[in-house]
């Protein structure tokens, strides 16, 4: 299975880009199937832009969409929302073609250092990516307390562990599903 890993942050020391390094480990999967959004360098989505054609680093995010199978992404909550660097990749991927965004089972993630846990973002990513026609797994893993979470890469209650490994199991289940029909 191919998986792309993504982080809605462009923080440094984002929590959310922790979560997405931490799937990695957990499914074994190379460094090179996380996509740091920093690397992309990507304007604000504009027509204006876009009548010079879709900017490069657009299109190297692209064919990366294009040639995952499953997508697993750990994304923020900006002021009760989705974040607005996540928005903007969706919206530009959105303008490529053939659009590389659809039809791929997508598992959504995120981390908060309120009590909420980023689940009204995580809401609100659902909605570009479900209306694209993907798979997004209806379970969503969300961190609540999360600068308090961690012990360097691992979780300090097991409860977190436990649900963070029961739902990357069951994701990896429903994406072979998905891919082999």
């Amino acid at each position: 299975m191919k998986y792309l890993l993504i982080s809605g942050s462009l923080r440094t020391g984002s929590i959310n880009t922790k979560l997405t390094n931490m799937a990695a480990k957990e499914l074994g999967l190379p460094g090179n199937s996380i996509a740091n959004l920093n690397e992309f360098s990507i304007p604000l989505c504009n027509g204006d832009v876009e009548e010079s054609g879709i900017p490069e680093g657009v299109v190297r995010l692209a064919d990366r969409v294009t040639n995952a199978q499953s997508i697993i992404i750990a994304s923020p909550e900006y002021n009760f929302s989705i974040s607005g660097v996540f928005k903007n990749m969706v919206d530009w991927i959105s303008r490529v073609r053939p659009m590389p965004l659809t039809k791929k089972p997508i598992l959504l993630m995120s981390a908060s250092p309120g009590q909420i846990a980023g689940i009204r973002g995580a809401w609100q990513t659902r909605i570009p990516l479900e209306g694209l026609g993907n798979y997004v797994y209806p379970q969503m893993f969300n961190l609540g307390n999360s600068f308090q979470a961690f012990d360097g890469d691992k979780f300090l209650n097991v409860d977190d562990q436990k649900r963070f490994l029961s739902i990357l199991n069951d994701f990896q289940d429903f994406s072979t599903k998905l891919n082999s029909n």
